[in-house]
C-alpha cells in the first residue's frame, strides 16, 4: 500500500484517487501515521455488502434449501451462572 503524506494527497488528489482504482488502497499520513485510507468505490461497495439485497445473501448460503435445519430453543436458562 502505498503512503501519501496529507499535503501530498491534497495537492494530487487526482493521482491519488487513480492509484486507488489501479493499485488499490492508498494511505494518508499525518506527521508519519496513518490517518486515513482510500479505496476505490468497488472495492468499498465489495468490502460493504453494497449492490447485493439481503434476500439474495440469504439465497446464497449453503443452507438455503435445507429442511434439517432445528431452530427449537433452548428451554435452559440462558443467563444461569452469570449474576
Amino acid at each position: 500500500m502505498h503512503a501519501w503524506q496529507m499535503q501530498d494527497a491534497k495537492a494530487k488528489l487526482s493521482e491519488v484517487v487513480k492509484c486507488a482504482e489501479i493499485e488499490g488502497p492508498q494511505s494518508i499520513t499525518v506527521h508519519g501515521r496513518s490517518v486515513a485510507v482510500l479505496i476505490s468505490r468497488p472495492m468499498f461497495d465489495f468490502l460493504t455488502g453494497n449492490g447485493q439485497s439481503l434476500v439474495d445473501f440469504m439465497r446464497q448460503s449453503p443452507l438455503f434449501d435445507a429442511d434439517d435445519i432445528n431452530l427449537d430453543r433452548d428451554p435452559g436458562l440462558t443467563r444461569e451462572g452469570l449474576f
